[in-house]
């Protein structure tokens, strides 16, 4: 692999990283440096021309100020290795931790929503009015309870069944039965869908595990898999949802409001877009069960300790609907 990067040095050691769900990284020391080496496994995202397409939007997006880490290139240019039909990519290893919303000020907060905000302008010009055709979610509904309601039963037999029990699957039922009432309360709540297609370039995971900190500023946005073309105020919302989620399951909405007002005013989004993002995220927050589908379904439990309070915020956004909605657009 570093014999396509002769200028990266004699390779010392290979760590991996034990954080991320989806691809594999690994902390590559050399003779001159250090670098991260990102194993693209996601097949829905791991091919090399939708790679490619992220790494030319780092590139570009660094000459805007945007703190990005794009990918070393090789002798011939490229930016993407092909060994054995998987896709490599070598970055510059960037020092910093991971800081959640508990760990930021308020201050610190509003940066956050610049940051983002300035993400979306980036990319509105770097990836260019048109170039997204293809990429658009077209006028994409909102989730049916009806579907929901199947997951649900599906969902309650998996977790009453599993042995040994334990006390998370107590509490997976307790959510379940509990979500299945709450969209039975609020089923005339459904978002309608979109008249037009989505038109904003976004990140696609914001979150504070792809946005690393040194001291209290943000050095590099990492991760950029999910590129894609969806509505950008959607995504502040969501990321805020990760941020700003306390163990209880309830949002810092200081910070939050805080933040959204800085997202507003870089990215110039008005407070009817984010009130309209607002609904369409809670709706998607209580209709979704992502965790326990990994957990039941696919017998994966690295996501298992994000439960309690994803499920938990889940109730209390439902019973806060309208303060949190104004921590957003006020």
């Amino acid at each position: 692999m570093l014999r396509r990067y002769p200028d990266a040095g004699e390779p010392l050691s290979c760590k991996p990283i034990t954080k991320g769900l989806l691809n594999h990284g690994y902390r590559v020391s050399t003779t001159r440096g250090s670098y991260f080496l990102k194993h693209h496994l996601d097949d829905s995202t791991g091919d090399r021309a939708t790679i490619v397409r992220q790494h030319r939007a780092t590139q570009r997006l660094q000459s805007l100020g945007v703190p990005v880490a794009p990918p070393v290139q090789d002798t011939e240019g490229d930016t993407v290795t092909e060994i054995g039909g998987r896709c490599y990519a070598l970055h510059p290893w960037v020092d910093g931790l991971h800081r959640a919303g508990a760990q930021l000020s308020t201050a610190q907060s509003e940066r956050l929503g610049a940051l983002l905000g300035a993400v979306h302008t980036g990319l509105e010009q770097v990836m260019g009015a048109g170039s997204g055709l293809a990429h658009r979610s077209v006028g994409y509904r909102s989730p049916d309870p009806a579907d929901t309601f199947a997951v649900i039963d599906e969902l309650l037999t998996a977790a009453r069944r599993r042995r040994p029990r334990d006390a998370f699957d107590e509490l997976a039922e307790h959510r379940l039965l509990e979500r299945r009432t709450l969209l039975e309360q609020h089923a005339d709540r459904r978002p309608p869908t979109p008249g037009a297609p989505a038109t904003g370039w976004v990140h696609g995971d914001f979150h504070p595990l792809n946005v690393l900190y040194r001291g209290g500023d943000p050095v590099a946005i990492l991760d950029w898999d999910r590129l894609g073309v969806q509505p950008r105020a959607e995504e502040a919302v969501r990321a805020a949802a990760i941020f700003f989620v306390l163990p209880a399951g309830k949002l810092e909405l200081e910070k939050v409001r805080e933040y959204a007002r800085a997202y507003r005013r870089a990215a110039g989004a008005g407070a009817a877009e984010l009130a309209a993002a607002v609904h369409r995220v809670w709706w998607e927050r209580l209709n979704d069960f992502w965790i326990l589908r990994w957990r039941y379904c696919l017998h994966d439990q690295r996501a298992d300790p994000q439960f309690p309070a994803v499920s938990a915020l889940a109730v209390w956004w439902t019973r806060e609907y309208e303060t949190v909605c104004e921590a957003f657009t006020g």
